[in-house]
């Protein structure tokens, strides 16, 4: 089998060409063309221990590694589960990126909650290696956005060269104190909405010419990133828009729900539609939203669990049985209650997935095509 440089997937021998992206292959069984590098924009996370150097006059070897791995693994978890992948270790640190050899629209957010994560774990490490060992782990993070020259190779183990946001990754973590995460400017502004931080004093840091703006995470409870502009007219999409509006009013006079799918490529406009048709109706309506996780655990039902709480005005710090007795007061029909909060996870009860979301409303799908406009 022969491994496509691009996409990694095996193809036969006599392939010439990848049978999954259509990158040019090698002749017959000879390994495909050799990678190359490119430049890409990802983020990057450096995570170390800090004063690692003293927990081994206080531990013997073994105790020391078992400490070491558990602590490693802690972190690891959180960085893939969150999408990222782990560059390299370097002693007590780890070099995690966001963005190879896939990017997404939501790395920068990807990176940050990962290493929000990580701080959540290794509290609760800490509670298991003091009983155990009788030591505490105290890390500082970094976190920076920026361009890399990376190995064109998805099935390389290590794919990043090297690059200045690397180096200004390293310098945010060095400088954070302990159990902090520092990120950089490009990072805070693709992770503003999403986050609380508050701005520290520009770093002076090695090798650098200027100072270094940097922001100091507290949390990350948001889930999305920056809103894009909705300032500017929709042009070139009235029969989309049009046929929106059409099953809009057919929910209205039929009182039966719709589900309309919107198809189209990335960047097309589809959100930017779907936000035109809900500013026309908004004044009349109650609007709730709801939107898919691309990583995670247990997200199956998050959109409705998120139009549940909006639409109930669930609270954070609400109890399971407040929030069922919101969920009851909004829908006022308890069958109802009881399925939405199994679902949305604020009741131990549990309904056969066709009792709990029944298909009893009209589909229909809606492709954008690509506008074409000269100015």
């Amino acid at each position: 089998m022969v491994k496509c440089p691009s996409c990694g997937e095996e193809s036969p021998p006599k392939f010439r060409w990848c049978g999954y992206c259509g990158t040019p292959l090698e002749a017959a069984g000879i390994a495909a063309l050799p990678a190359h590098e490119v430049r890409k924009t990802v983020t990057l996370v450096f995570t170390d221990i800090k004063d690692s150097t003293a927990l081994g006059e206080r531990l013997d070897s073994e105790s020391l590694r078992d400490v070491k791995e558990r602590y490693f693994a802690a972190m690891a978890e959180q960085i893939t589960r969150h999408g990222g992948k782990i560059e390299k270790y370097i002693d007590d640190a780890i070099m995690a990126v966001f963005g190879l050899p896939k990017a997404h629209e939501d790395d920068a957010l990807r990176a940050v909650r990962a290493a929000v994560g990580m701080r959540d774990s290794l509290n609760e490490l800490n509670a298991a290696l003091e009983r155990r060992f009788g030591v505490t782990l105290c890390a500082r993070t970094g976190v920076n956005t920026g361009e890399v020259v990376a190995l064109d190779d998805p099935t390389a183990d290590q794919q990043l060269a090297t690059g200045d946001a690397v180096n200004v990754t390293a310098r945010l973590e060095a400088a954070a104190p302990a159990n902090e995460i520092y990120i950089g400017e490009v990072t805070y502004r693709l992770v503003r909405d999403a986050v609380e931080a508050e701005k520290i004093e520009p770093l002076t840091v090695k090798g650098k010419s200027q100072k270094v703006l940097a922001y100091r995470i507290m949390s990350a409870p948001g889930l999305y990133g920056n809103e894009r502009r909705i300032d500017t007219a929709v042009i070139g999409r009235d029969a989309e828009l049009s046929a929106l509006r059409s099953a809009w009013n057919s929910v209205v006079v039929t009182r039966r729900a719709h589900l309309v799918t919107v198809i189209g490529d990335a960047g097309v406009g589809k959100s930017r539609l779907v936000r035109e048709l809900m500013d026309q109706v908004r004044a009349d309506t109650v609007l709730v939203f709801g939107r898919c996780l691309a990583y995670g655990e247990g997200i199956t039902f998050w959109p409705l669990r998120e139009m549940i709480v909006a639409a109930a005005r669930i609270d954070g710090d609400d109890t399971p049985e407040t929030a069922y007795n919101k969920i009851v007061g909004c829908v006022r029909d308890a069958d109802i209650a009881d399925r939405l909060a199994s679902a949305a996870g604020f009741s131990p009860r549990q309904f056969p997935l066709q009792l709990t979301c029944p298909k009893t409303w009209s589909s229909a799908s809606l492709r954008l095509p690509r506008v074409i406009r000269s100015t």
